[in-house]
C-alpha cells in the first residue's frame, strides 16, 4: 500500500509540514479496502474542526466498498465522470452542511465554511495515515437528498474519496496523465494583499 510519493510531494517556498506538502488528489486508487480504525481517525480529525459558535453543521454519509449495496448508492450519486475512477477508491462520504444555527434557528453564513475546514482536517489526517483523499463537486445533490431523505435545512454539497493511491501505469491512462500533471500553486503575491486590493502585503 502506497504511503508517500515523492513525485508527487510539493516544493513549497516556505517551511510547512509534511503531510501538506505529501497531499495530492489522486484520481487512480488501488481498489484496497480502509482500515476502519483508520477511517475513524479521519473522522475523529474532522470531529475536531473549528466551527462558528461550534454549531459543527457538518454531516458525513459514509460507504465502504465492502458493503455492496451502500456502495452503489453513495457511488450513483457521483456525476458519471466521478463514478469512472471513485470506484476504486475504499470509502466514499457524501458530505452534506446544515444551513441554519441550531440554538436560534437564523442562517449560518459560515456553514459551507465550517464543511471545508471539516474536510480538511479530515484530508490531513488521513494523509498522516498513509491514505489520500479526493474531494468532488461534482455530485447529484438533488439524488442524495432524495435517496437519503436529507432534511430540508441540510445542503448536500460535496463527496470525499479515501483510499490507497495506485501507481499511475496501474489506471486509464487519461487519468494517469492527470494524476502525473505538474503541481502549481499561485505565489503569495498574488492573493495576499496590505493596504489595498491587489496590492502585495508588506508582511511576504
Amino acid at each position: 500500500m502506497n504511503t508517500v510519493n515523492p513525485e508527487r510531494t510539493a516544493n513549497p517556498g516556505h517551511p510547512v509540514l509534511d503531510v501538506v506538502k505529501e497531499r495530492y488528489s489522486p484520481y487512480i486508487f488501488s481498489g484496497d479496502p480502509v482500515e476502519k480504525d483508520k477511517l475513524l481517525s479521519c473522522l475523529e480529525a474532522a470531529r475536531w474542526a473549528a466551527s462558528g459558535f461550534n454549531e459543527q453543521p457538518w454531516r458525513y454519509i459514509v460507504a465502504d466498498r465492502g458493503d455492496t449495496e451502500a456502495w452503489k448508492k453513495a457511488l450513483s450519486c457521483l456525476v458519471e465522470a466521478n463514478q469512472a475512477w471513485a470506484k476504486n477508491a475504499g470509502v466514499l462520504i457524501l458530505a452534506c452542511a446544515k444551513k441554519t444555527f441550531t440554538y436560534n434557528g437564523s442562517p449560518n453564513p459560515t456553514y459551507f465554511h465550517d464543511l471545508g475546514l471539516a474536510g480538511a482536517n479530515f484530508t490531513l489526517q488521513a494523509q498522516s495515515l498513509g491514505l489520500h483523499v479526493h474531494m468532488m463537486a461534482g455530485i447529484d445533490a438533488d439524488a442524495i437528498r432524495t435517496r437519503y431523505e436529507v432534511p430540508e435545512d441540510y445542503e448536500p454539497h460535496t463527496a470525499i474519496a479515501l483510499g490507497y493511491a495506485d501507481k499511475p501505469e496501474n489506471g486509464d491512462p487519461e487519468l494517469a496523465e492527470r494524476d502525473q500533471g505538474p503541481r502549481e500553486r499561485k505565489p503569495l503575491e498574488e492573493w495576499v494583499f496590505g493596504t489595498s486590493w491587489g496590492q502585495s502585503s508588506p508582511s511576504l
